[in-house]
């Protein structure tokens, strides 16, 4: 079997991106003629959707599949649903998929302008569910037991990637105002900043603690972040929602407060695009926005056998079609000639020990290793700290035998938390 790692001929400094070296500007893509979103769910109450083709839909309007549900979807566009259906999206995640065919002009809901634009739980649960750049933000209400702290990351997660930077480098000012509506949504106890060097200047117009750290890839990941200001460890089969610490991006936050100043929910994502020379950009677009839409914006090409990635180099997902929405998460795409994408062979590990001196979790890999590869999912994770990953990548990077241990990592993760171990695991 031929496995094909996210590595090219190049190898990727292991440094964050940073802003100045990709430069400042956010270039405006135009709306496509047709967005998709997707909600996460099963399709166990299929009978009962109340959303079907030929509906008529304005920007913002939200969109809830079933009467009586609090999980909904906000439309990006204005126009008409033309397909409403459930299937799985390009992350293996299954749930609700509708498409909506849009017009060139926006009509705006005005159901959030009617709520007198107040920060508060009740707003942002009705309105602001899917903030760009965090999956569902209601996680981070918790009105029984407000969250501790929250930190705000204007770090991207991969190299290459500069998502975060950018909003934060171009929204600056509008980071107070969204930090004032953080606070006043979650109760949050603590705010704090965390920044690269060249975004201290940016950080503190926030009014909050600002923690500038260095740019040594995989610091910036969520857990790390959490362990490197707050001196808080995140227990393995858990997340943060475990010690009642959250982790925000910049982008997230500076949606939150344009949202409540302008009476209008985010509808559009910020990315950064890599092209084949590795060259990264900063674009907007719809959230919805099929991938190959923004290609043929940016004259960017794909051939036979190129690769197209969601994500940046050591973290990314490959996914299988230019179709492929763009998604509230989604920081980058990047896309590889196919000359760049190195083809091995599923050799077997020589037991070199390159992977365990380079995971920041400080986990077994090689030993992990053997278990995935057959299958031994539930022994990977009791025997061998599986959950405790912090998913950077380091490991397929470093493997002297080319073994794609990182997707293995994430294939256990994912068979885990379908099986419903993840639930009893935290029981």
């Amino acid at each position: 079997m031929v496995r094909k790692p996210f590595f090219g001929l190049g190898k990727p400094k292991l440094a964050y991106t940073q802003i100045d070296d990709i430069g400042t500007g956010i270039q405006e893509i135009p709306p496509p003629e047709k967005v998709t979103l997707f909600l996460e769910m099963t399709a166990s109450n299929v009978d009962d959707l109340v959303l079907s083709t030929g509906d008529e839909v304005q920007t913002g309007q939200c969109l809830r599949p079933f009467p009586a549900g609090k999980s909904y979807l906000t439309a990006t566009a204005t126009g008409v649903i033309s397909d409403v259906s459930f299937r799985t999206d390009p992350m293996g995640r299954s749930g609700l998929s509708v498409s909506i065919e849009v017009r060139e002009k926006d009509l705006w809901d005005p159901e959030f302008e009617k709520t007198g634009m107040k920060p508060n739980t009740e707003t942002a649960r009705a309105f602001l569910r899917g903030l760009p750049g965090v999956s569902d933000f209601t996680g981070f209400i918790r009105e029984d037991a407000p969250l501790r702290a929250i930190i705000v990351s204007g770090f991207d997660q991969d190299l290459l990637v500069a998502t975060n930077q950018l909003s934060l480098r171009n929204s600056g000012p509008q980071l107070a105002q969204g930090i004032d509506c953080l606070q006043k949504i979650t109760g949050a106890q603590k705010v704090i900043v965390a920044v690269p060097p060249a975004l201290r200047s940016e950080a503190d117009q926030g009014g909050v603690e600002v923690r500038v750290l260095d740019t040594l890839y995989p610091g910036a990941l969520p857990r790390l972040l959490i362990e490197r200001i707050l001196g808080v460890t995140v227990p393995s089969a858990g997340g943060w929602q475990d010690v009642d610490i959250g982790v925000l991006s910049a982008e997230a936050v500076i949606a939150l407060g344009q949202a409540y100043s302008e009476g209008k929910p985010p509808i559009t994502k910020v990315l950064t695009v890599i092209d084949k020379k590795e060259r990264a950009s900063g674009v907007r677009v719809r959230i919805g926005t099929p991938v190959n839409h923004i290609l043929e914006s940016l004259h960017i090409t794909l051939n036979e056998g190129d690769r197209l990635v969601f994500g940046g180099p050591m973290a990314g997902r490959g996914v299988y079609s230019e179709e492929a929405a763009i998604g509230p998460t989604t920081d980058a795409i990047m896309v590889q000639d196919k000359g760049q994408v190195f083809a091995t062979f599923g050799d077997a590990c020589i037991n070199c020990g390159e992977c365990v001196r380079a995971c920041p979790a400080r986990l077994p890999v090689n030993m992990l290793i053997r278990l995935l590869e057959n299958g031994l999912y539930e022994e990977a994770a009791q025997e061998y700290d599986l959950l405790s990953c912090v998913e950077c990548g380091l490991c397929s990077y470093v493997c002297t035998m080319r073994i794609p241990i990182f997707h293995y990592i994430m294939l256990g993760k994912h068979e885990l938390a379908s099986t419903g171990y993840l639930e009893e695991s935290n029981g």
